[in-house]
């Protein structure tokens, strides 16, 4: 059976558009989604006139026919939501590639906006919930103390840790490469302020073993990719992204983040099933990617997930990283750049295939770009085309 693939690079992201990443951006989010929205429709050279699809996440606060509404987007003939937070980012585009690739829709729009750090935090941790069967997973955890995604991440990364004699140190080179590509990136939040391994293992503790910058920071931003048939990108002004391969994923017994019954928890099974899918329906291996823009919400989990796609063996990403064996997160990643539910590196991985980072891969023809983990996960691989 032919998962994750069947695209045939037949479609592409041809537009990436963003607002600026702030800490309080005084707007509403759907003024935000459509900022960014048009921002990617200018950077096409396309007209709302052109849209026909829009996708977004189930957690955004901006519905398709607002933004529709908002930008002067017509009929839409084409709309999808993905769920589980960051774990959706490669999933919209997902969604659009095969909806553009069929003829369900010619232009697709994908989006995420919101005040997440002037409004609602997600670092601040379960408040209050709705009676769902999602809540109740949580229930069981909650009573102990795991209120947040900081303390949910902090006992998978416990686990690796103790299973491959590590010590929280092996976190730092994660961090560190994340800000120095911030630090040349106009756009980050933390443009021109680099950290060391210093800075990070003096860093404070949020929820052991995790530090203040084993953290991603929190964003108030928005971000939108336009999806169109390779056939139109080629009209375009941009050299197009083609989405070579695409797939989600969710592991057996899987909930969100707090699935700490399974049998491992050194890993990340949603990504193992992302990975396989992505593998086999590209044709490519770990060595043939030229860059490499890993979700980053808790620096623990971008070592799992590096391990995951076989980049390297278990416990030894942390080397594989300090060594820049592959350019990692090179817009900064959710550490350094923005947190944009993984958006934003989408963005970026088209900016390498284009040639146009700030932190540029010379001759970069393939970007691999997961997911949130923890949760139901997604991937891509963008390549340039021919």
């Amino acid at each position: 059976m032919n998962r994750g693939g069947g695209l045939g690079g037949r479609a592409a992201v041809v537009g990436i558009g963003a607002t600026e990443f702030s800490k309080d951006s005084g707007r509403s989010e759907l003024a935000l989604a459509a900022e960014a929205v048009r921002a990617a429709l200018d950077d096409a050279g396309l007209s709302p006139a052109d849209v026909d699809g829009l996708v977004t996440f189930t957690m955004d606060t901006s519905p398709e026919i607002a933004v529709a509404r908002a930008t002067g987007i017509g009929e839409l003939s084409f709309f999808s939501r993905i769920h589980y937070g960051g774990g959706a980012a490669c999933a919209t585009v997902q969604q659009a590639a095969p909806a553009v690739a069929a003829g369900v829709a010619e232009v697709v729009v994908c989006y995420r906006a919101f005040n997440e750090r002037s409004g609602r935090r997600f670092g601040s941790g379960v408040r209050q919930r709705e009676p769902s069967a999602e809540g109740a997973a949580l229930g069981w955890n909650m009573p102990f103390g795991l209120l947040t995604p900081a303390s949910w991440a902090a006992m998978t990364a416990r686990r690796y840790l103790s299973v491959h004699g590590l010590t929280p140190e092996a976190f730092g080179p994660v961090a560190v490469t994340g800000r120095r590509h911030a630090a040349r990136n106009p756009a980050a939040y933390f443009y021109r302020r680099p950290i060391t391994l210093a800075d990070h293992a003096a860093s404070r503790w949020i929820a052991e073993p995790l530090r203040l910058l084993d953290c991603c920071q929190e964003t108030d931003g928005g971000q939108a990719l336009v999806v169109t048939s390779l056939e139109r990108a080629r009209e375009l002004p941009h050299p197009p992204a083609v989405i070579v391969a695409a797939a989600q994923g969710a592991g057996r017994s899987q909930e969100q983040m707090t699935g700490f019954h399974r049998a491992d928890l050194t890993g990340l099974p949603e990504t193992a099933v992302v990975a396989r899918q992505l593998w086999r329906a590209s044709g490519l291996a770990p060595g043939d990617i030229d860059v490499g823009i890993v979700y980053d919400h808790f620096t623990p989990y971008v070592l799992m997930q590096l391990e995951e796609y076989g980049f390297c063996g278990r416990g030894e990403a942390s080397d594989f990283v300090a060594a820049d064996a592959l350019p990692l997160n090179t817009h900064g990643g959710q550490l350094g750049e923005a947190y944009l539910h993984g958006m934003n590196g989408v963005a970026e991985a088209v900016r390498q295939i284009r040639g146009t980072s700030v932190n540029q891969v010379p001759g970069a023809a393939r970007a691999l770009v997961t997911a949130g983990t923890g949760v139901p996960t997604s991937g891509l691989i963008l390549g340039a085309d021919g």
